[in-house]
């Protein structure tokens, strides 16, 4: 134990580059239930090849530092960064991806290649989680999409993001809203009248292919069943895509985790 040496990038609920003696299993315990700073909520992180290095990160010091405790427990976290660190760190070096509810119970994802062909809609649903947080209607699809919000040019966006998309049809919403409008809507902090506004906006305005939805992104509140295709990282010259998988496969291979989506 006192040998190890993990690299993690922690995407939710903050931005961070951590240390750790701890296996990815242990970190997520330590991270949702082990520490004594608060926190309540999902947990995103991969880990990242060890020998990765950037100029911009203290790695090699930090690693000296992971030291066991007096009473021979291992060092858990001891923190990089916490300032844009997505930004810095290298595609190449992502690892396995860990999506953890708040116990600590984890769903591990491989990176794999996206297929745009993927159910094509009209439009999406894409949570933005890192380093911008917010939730966006759109018509682009995930290559698309980063393509747009990492555009030098875009305001709103940044030079490398983490998204996620919503299980979504926009003709499914609009015929239930249609039958009833007064039904609760299904995406957190959105009254379903709101939804069909942006809807009908982006529909009708030529040119127009993303509508802001709120400046949140509400991925604490989602269920991982109610997750799409899976977690995209982006750039302008690179994507690095973590397909999700099935529910039956979650179920089989995850069952602590599944029991509690």
């Amino acid at each position: 134990m006192n040998d190890e040496k993990h690299l993690y990038m922690v995407t939710h609920p903050n931005h961070a580059l951590i240390a750790s003696q701890l296996d990815p299993e242990r970190f997520a315990k330590h991270y949702t239930q082990g520490s004594t700073r608060y926190f309540e909520g999902r947990l995103i992180f991969v880990e990242l090849d060890p020998s990765f290095r950037n100029p911009y990160f203290k790695i090699d010091h930090a690693f000296s530092e992971l030291r066991l405790h007096e009473d021979g427990r291992p060092k858990a976290t001891k923190f990089i960064s916490s300032y844009r660190t997505l930004e810095h760190v290298d595609f190449s070096a992502l690892g396995k991806l860990y999506y953890c509810n708040s116990l600590g119970d984890f769903v591990e994802l491989e990176a794999a290649d996206y297929d745009p062909k993927m159910r094509g809609d009209e439009m999406r649903i894409l949570l933005e989680v890192n380093p911008i947080k917010m939730m966006v209607l759109t018509r682009y699809n995930f290559i698309e999409y980063a393509k747009y919000i990492t555009d030098p040019e875009m305001p709103k966006g940044a030079p490398k993001m983490f998204y996620a998309q919503l299980e979504f049809n926009v003709d499914d919403f609009l015929k239930e809203f249609q039958d009833n409008p007064f039904i609760r809507c299904f995406v957190p902090g959105i009254h379903p009248a709101r939804l069909r506004e942006a809807i009908m906006e982006v529909r009708n305005k030529p040119g127009k292919n993303v509508k802001g939805l709120s400046l949140d992104c509400p991925v604490d509140r989602i269920s991982y069943k109610f997750l799409r295709h899976g977690f995209m990282f982006a750039s302008q010259e690179q994507t690095r895509f973590y397909p999700l998988l099935p529910l039956e496969e979650v179920e089989r291979k995850y069952y602590k985790f599944w029991k509690n989506m």
